[in-house]
């Protein structure tokens, strides 16, 4: 564990009482953050710039840009998540006091363009292999917290919310109709989450499971020896050994198994919007990130609206079965009805060479049919004056 060294500087009760007003209505986390950010930027100060006495002396260059500075040389080197938390409270914090203390230009010390840009979340789904290999392990360990994953695996919850499940969280809708009650978690608000039969019998073994360790009536699905911190890594840490035993030698974490639930559930047919209720997202645009869709993902939904919708392709002509005329029209009715074939099955193949020398192929048959058709037809008209 990390020393905390005393800080002794004379803006301390500045900051101190900046953050007690802004972490009023806050958590813990919260209040520990706003006091980690600015004790750093103050240690800072004392080490760089010990003349700084005062909230008016400071400035953005060398202070501020000096800290940020800092906090980029760390080694091994902050995540970007953490340094724009800290250039974001550390912003909060000055606005604060320039509107308590009256100093405008501490609310110039920060910008925007000083918040790192963090990476981009990929979907981070398991292979199939992995899920299917840890899925295996996880039955074959049959414990509390084996269970606990399977769980989260297959209603796609976060580890959080699955710690905090009550004992009575299956909830009947219907006949042969389940749903588990997710308790207010990361955006302050519960939901139901569908279940079929495999889960109910996992919650069911989960109570099994519970009532063997004596725990009280109304309390948590999956009991808490200590705190709900203790249970999470110790959650985590089963999962770990199990991906180990399971032969999976590369680094996975649970959170995988929430975004192979969603591209599962959005394979299986569910809608985008469905998806971002089961996940308990309020923005379409977090579920994407959760999502891996394929190229296969891609074709199947194509073939599937395209059984449903046939006008989104146009027919050709319908060609007698027996015509035997050797003309200009029946030729162009020909070559209408071989390019319109040789598109659908275009569209059918997998992205590759096979499917752009069809493409060529078709665009030359098209060019062929512009020049065979006379110059009044319709078609060539439209074209002409495009």
């Amino acid at each position: 564990m990390r020393r905390k060294w005393p800080l002794h500087h004379p803006l301390k009760p500045c900051f101190e009482h900046a953050t007690a007003s802004l972490t009023t209505s806050l958590g813990d986390g919260s209040v520990r953050a706003y006091q980690t950010t600015f004790r750093s930027f103050l240690r800072y100060l004392a080490a760089r710039h010990p003349k700084i006495r005062r909230l008016q002396q400071l400035q953005r260059d060398p202070h501020v840009l000096g800290w940020l500075a800092e906090l980029r040389s760390y080694m091994p080197p902050l995540a970007k998540s953490t340094l724009a938390t800290r250039v974001v409270y550390l912003h909060r914090l000055l606005e604060e006091l320039a509107w308590s203390k009256q100093i405008p230009s501490l609310t110039h010390l920060l910008s925007r363009e000083d918040v790192p840009r963090r990476d981009q979340i990929l979907p981070r789904a398991l292979l199939p292999e992995q899920d299917q290999l840890l899925q295996q392990e996880l039955r074959r360990r049959d414990d509390l917290l084996s269970n606990l994953l399977l769980l989260q695996r297959h209603t796609g919850m976060r580890i959080g919310e699955c710690v905090d499940l009550a004992a009575d969280c299956l909830r009947p809708l219907g006949p042969e109709q389940w749903a588990i009650h997710v308790p207010v978690g990361k955006f302050n608000k519960d939901r139901l989450v569908p279940v079929d039969s495999f889960v109910c019998h996992i919650v069911e073994r989960l109570q099994s499971l519970r009532s063997q360790t004596h725990q009280p009536p109304g309390e948590f699905l999956v009991p808490r020896r200590r705190s709900r911190a203790a249970l999470l890594r110790r959650v985590r840490a089963a999962f770990r050994a199990a991906a180990t035993a399971a032969g999976i030698t590369a680094r996975v974490v649970p959170h995988q198994a929430r975004h192979t639930y969603a591209t599962e559930m959005l394979r299986a047919g569910v809608s985008l919007i469905g998806v971002m209720k089961l996940l308990g997202h309020s923005r379409p645009e977090m579920t994407m990130q959760y999502l891996k869709i394929t190229l296969q993902d891609l074709q199947h939904e194509y073939r599937k609206a395209l059984a449903n919708s046939p006008h989104l392709v146009p027919s050709p002509r319908a060609l007698p079965a027996s015509s035997s005329r050797a003309d200009l029209p029946s030729l162009l009715d020909s070559l209408d009805t071989a390019a319109h074939i040789l598109e659908m099955f275009r569209r059918a193949l997998p992205d590759g060479s096979e499917r752009r020398l069809l493409g060529r192929i078709g665009n030359r048959i098209t060019k062929i049919i512009a020049q065979l058709r006379p110059p009044t037809h319709p078609q060539n008209k439209q074209r002409l004056a495009g």
